[in-house]
């Protein structure tokens, strides 16, 4: 399969229970579940605008368990884009992302020019809070990611997430529109060439 496809593939990695489903179903379908359900593998489509043409963004879901290590090998090597996420209730969570790093090293060779970005989601429970916002901007900058810290239950920065996350590609210009407004990470954004927006 030809590297320029019409298919961007994001991957989100992440511990079992951190709102990695729920960010991704927030985002292509509006929704939130209070319930959790693991996940083992699941993607989802999301047809945006770049450059005129239409690409399709895929968002592969995976399992928070370790106990599928070639499928987890599998969607580092096909993926272009990484979403790794933790829980700010959680610092075992963070913990657990770090061999998942390691081995996006080890099989993209280098993760200079390949999005990342450190997600700290659950952002409302501040009573619960573990891992302080400068833990997590401090783990992203020895990562050389991009940080950020959401909410998929209040809606909180899962849109500029996605948008955020295509906005380091050089690749490629893409991007999503957030509702028309013009926010500070939306600028660096408008400074690409590609206008898309989500359909």
């Amino acid at each position: 399969m030809p590297e320029q496809s019409n298919d961007y593939r994001v991957v989100v990695f992440g511990a079992g229970g951190v709102g990695k489903s729920s960010l991704v179903l927030r985002f292509v379908k509006g929704t939130f579940r209070d319930t959790y359900i693991p996940t083992v593998e699941d993607t989802y489509r999301q047809v945006i605008s770049c450059d005129k043409s239409v690409c399709t963004l895929q968002i592969t879901d995976t399992t928070g368990s370790h106990q599928f290590p070639a499928m987890q090998r599998l969607s580092i090597s096909k993926g272009h884009a990484f979403i790794l996420v933790f829980s700010i209730t959680s610092r075992q969570s963070l913990e657990e992302l770090k061999p998942i790093y390691q081995q996006i090293l080890a099989i993209k060779g280098s993760v200079d020019s390949i999005p990342i970005m450190l997600v700290g989601n659950k952002s409302d429970e501040t009573a619960q809070r573990e891992v302080e916002t400068k833990v997590g901007e401090a783990q992203a900058t020895s990562w050389k990611c991009a940080f950020m810290e959401t909410s998929a239950k209040t809606n909180t920065n899962v849109k500029e997430l996605f948008q955020e996350l295509l906005a380091l590609e050089k690749k490629r210009d893409m991007s999503l529109s957030i509702d028309g407004k013009r926010s500070g990470k939306q600028k660096r954004a408008d400074k690409l060439k590609g206008k898309c927006s989500v359909m």
